[in-house]
């Protein structure tokens, strides 16, 4: 495979997915919407929270864990921040209602980072005081490189009240290092992914050899230590080379993560063999963009959306 070609196919399609005219004229087409809705359901868990419980129980049922995220980032004003927060909280109560086996996922800048940090700190507050209810964590995702700084303060100071608080770290960034270290020594769970974001230049590890070895040092370390943690990766060398770390070391606070829709045979022998999997599910009327950014990490789910579409 021409790894060129499906680079620049990366690259148009993450430019489809900033594209709002494009994005208003898909939505508002009854049927480009059917079509594109059709792709994207292989992805989500539902538009609605009584969709994606039902999904949730499905997945449970098949002997997954799942973390779970109301889609949806950058708000920047109040009254939308909390109206997110009020989502997230019904999903809280859903876990406890239904007894999902379900985490809560979320980007700050969902819940009024951009508004204020007192605002995002009063509604995360809220979010690990309900999912404490259901012993469930809240995990915060990782943004764009402007708002890591302002993600991991809110991090740490809520983690002195809530212990059921995780966060995500990106390997692919050269200060994760630096972070990582202090981080490790904090009691909160951690996600590790490798990174998707574009940043400036300078201030990332392109996908490659270089960035396989840095992130499996990072899963080295956590198992090590048994740091709560959960390898979160659709790249199948990755996971061969955990589970031989897991055979080294013998942790117990682990976890393998993959997203709806893209998890495979050997994701399900994993579980079969008895380490715990989680899948990550997302919910809501934003679809459009989630769609396209997985078709951008690799565009040959393209053919696979198609398949979908024509199904």
């Amino acid at each position: 495979m021409d790894h060129e070609l499906l680079k620049l196919g990366s690259e148009a399609l993450k430019k489809a997915a900033l594209n709002e005219e494009a994005k208003a004229f898909i939505l508002s087409n009854p049927a480009l919407f059917q079509l594109f809705k059709k792709a994207a359901n292989r992805y989500i868990g539902g538009e609605t929270l009584e969709e994606t419980i039902h999904a949730i129980q499905r997945i449970n049922r098949s002997g997954y864990r799942v973390t779970t995220d109301f889609m949806g980032e950058s708000i920047r004003n109040e009254k939308d921040a909390r109206e997110a927060t009020t989502e997230f909280l019904a999903f809280a109560a859903a876990i406890q209602s239904h007894r999902l086996n379900s985490s809560i996922s979320l980007d700050l800048s969902h819940i009024g980072m951009l508004v204020s940090r007192e605002l995002a700190m009063e509604n995360l507050d809220l979010l690990c005081r309900a999912a404490a209810k259901s012993n469930q964590e809240v995990i915060i995702s990782m943004e764009g490189t402007d708002r890591t700084d302002a993600i991991l303060d809110i991090y740490k100071e809520t983690l002195k009240t809530h212990p059921n608080l995780g966060i995500t770290i990106q390997a692919y960034l050269h200060r994760t290092s630096d972070d990582f270290k202090e981080i490790l020594q904090l009691p909160g769970s951690i996600r590790l992914v490798k990174g998707a974001y574009d940043t400036p230049s300078g201030l990332s590890i392109p996908r490659g050899k270089e960035l396989d070895e840095r992130y499996l040092n990072y899963v080295d370390q956590l198992l090590a230590n048994d740091h709560p943690c959960a390898i979160a990766s659709h790249d199948e060398k990755i996971h061969q080379e955990t589970v031989k770390l897991i055979h080294q070391h013998q942790p117990q606070n682990y976890v393998l993560e993959r997203l709806l829709g893209i998890c495979n045979e050997a994701f399900e022998a994993y579980k079969e063999a008895g380490h715990p999997c989680r899948i990550y599910v997302v919910y809501g009327k934003e679809w459009y963009l989630y769609l396209c950014n997985r078709w951008a990490e690799y565009p040959l789910n393209l053919f696979r959306g198609l398949a979908d579409i024509l199904g």
